[in-house]
């Protein structure tokens, strides 16, 4: 949680989205009640395994909303709570988070990826990794499948090459819509030496 959301919380606490009680974006009973996903998300591309905690819509969707765009950070923390079950029981992967693009950073004033990445290391007790980076202004809203692979050709880059060889890599994002992305993030991560990636989103998108 940010220095600005604790302040903003002992001024004028969350509700929560749920059920309306006050305290957290989200109670522990709202969160544990999400619904899970109807079916197991098949990976594409080089990923090894994809989950998501629960469906793109009603309180989930809420959540996210507030986190890209009401400047509520403190959401992250809650998402990444209800995601840390779903992190590979007895490993230790390496958390990295799928980067926003700059523009939208500069708009928010952070990366929110980053923000649940890290909320997600620190509570499962993890490492977290800054070693993609995004180039070019690239907004995928609305773009399909084959769209957003283009998009996103030569625009992920890996830093910190050292620390990613040999690596079990657990990619971070907010939501899963095509997959494209985590694919491709997944594509330079193999490429740079790492021995698994899998992705992890906090909710996913069915698409009609």
């Amino acid at each position: 949680m940010s220095l600005l959301d604790k302040i903003v919380a002992n001024i004028a606490p969350h509700d929560c989205l749920g059920c309306g009680a006050e305290g957290a974006l989200l109670c522990r009973p709202c969160l544990a009640a999400l619904p899970p996903l109807p079916v197991p998300l098949q990976p594409h591309g080089l990923l090894y395994r994809v989950q998501a905690r629960t469906v793109y819509r009603g309180v989930a969707k809420q959540l996210i909303w507030k986190l890209k765009s009401a400047g509520a950070q403190a959401a992250a923390e809650v998402m990444a709570a209800g995601m840390v079950a779903l992190l590979p029981a007895g490993e230790r992967p390496v958390i990295v988070s799928v980067p926003t693009a700059t523009g939208r950073v500069r708009q928010r004033g952070y990366d929110q990826a980053q923000l649940l990445g890290r909320q997600l290391a620190r509570q499962a007790r993890l490492p977290w990794l800054a070693c993609l980076a995004r180039s070019g202004q690239l907004h995928q809203v609305g773009a399909n499948r084959q769209q957003r692979r283009w998009q996103l050709h030569d625009s992920l880059r890996v830093t910190q090459r050292r620390f990613v060889r040999g690596a079990h890599i657990v990619l971070i994002d907010d939501v899963y819509t095509t997959g494209a992305t985590l694919e491709a993030a997944a594509e330079v991560l193999i490429k740079a030496g790492a021995a698994r990636v899998d992705g992890l989103t906090f909710a996913y998108t069915i698409l009609e």
